[in-house]
């Protein structure tokens, strides 16, 4: 049996290797390290999308695609019937929890202005103090999954309040459903968004999302780009009334000449909550085991099931 791996180093992080697996790195598409039969485990590149996934058609024998990432938008309904694809949940908890953080306390305390202030050699202190803070604000987290535990443990120091949201209610965990949103929204000073896309979530952020929210309020996006409606968030944070910090935008990457660069209120960064130095080991840790599982025929983590 053979694995395929998108890292040369994946080799020495993957730990024990099962008999009878050889594991080889498929970097780039075009140079296939071996003939494809024999592939039943595939792990494709970070953040590919479906134009990796093209290969598949070319891999006959594949059985399993371990994803590196937690979302897998970008595959569901795309991999061929009798292949199990699994995602990389847990694997990107803290990297992404931490630019929660951050990306809250930046656009609470003015970091964007004082950056361009910095930039420009402006001693701005007239231009953002007094800031906002942290401290005493109503966060409302909108979804529920180990990246949001692991959001509300490190934002609980800030004495803050919680309000958590999932897709299906759990009254005994003190979950929301999203069907709940229109009385929750009112009552939260943060929102963060954190939900897989899916035909439920695109679009989730409307016109009528956004009105809910009160004056001033922020909007902190690690999800995905589509689960908000870029027209919606062009026409109310253009007006000012809100805050956004956003990691993810629809289209992505966004082009240069989007209203959403030019807004003073509006926090950006490319895509990179989850990427960090220590995203490697922790995601070929996973993918370890996951081989060791198939390879002994266990049950596999992770499965990505029908409704995502």
């Amino acid at each position: 049996m053979k694995a395929w791996i998108p890292h040369p180093d994946g080799r020495r992080l993957l730990g024990e290797i099962p008999p009878g697996v050889t594991v080889e790195v498929l970097e780039d598409p075009s140079r296939l390290p071996s003939a494809p039969a024999g592939v039943r485990f595939w792990v494709p590149p970070f953040l590919s999308g479906p134009d990796a996934g093209a290969l598949l058609t070319e891999l006959p024998d594949v059985e399993v695609v371990q994803l590196l990432s937690a979302g897998a938008d970008a595959w569901v309904g795309r991999v061929p019937a009798g292949v199990t694809l699994c995602d990389a949940r847990g694997v990107h908890d803290s990297a992404t929890a931490e630019w929660v953080v951050t990306a809250i306390l930046a656009a609470l305390r003015g970091f964007a202005p004082l950056a361009r202030a910095q930039a420009r050699r402006e001693w701005a202190y007239d231009e953002v103090a007094p800031t906002d803070e942290l401290a005493g604000k109503r966060v409302l987290i909108v979804g529920a999954g180990s990246i949001g535990a692991a959001v509300r443990a490190r934002l609980a120091p800030f004495e803050v309040t919680f309000t958590l949201v999932a897709r299906t209610p759990r009254p005994a965990d003190g979950v929301h459903g999203v069907a709940e949103l229109p009385t929750l929204l009112p009552e939260a000073d943060v929102v963060v968004l954190l939900v897989p896309l899916t035909d439920r979530t695109q679009g989730l952020v409307d016109e009528r999302f956004l009105a809910a929210m009160p004056d001033g309020a922020l909007l902190v996006n690690a999800a995905r780009g589509p689960v908000a409606r870029t027209s919606a968030l062009v026409a109310e944070l253009s007006s000012g009334r809100l805050r956004a910090a956003l990691d993810v935008t629809d289209p992505e990457p966004l082009p240069a000449d989007h209203p959403l660069w030019e807004l003073p209120n509006v926090l950006l960064t490319p895509h990179v909550a989850g990427s960090v130095r220590g995203l490697l080991p922790r995601a070929y840790r996973l993918v370890g085991e996951q081989l060791r599982r198939f390879a002994g025929g266990e049950e596999l983590a992770n499965r990505v099931v029908d409704g995502y």
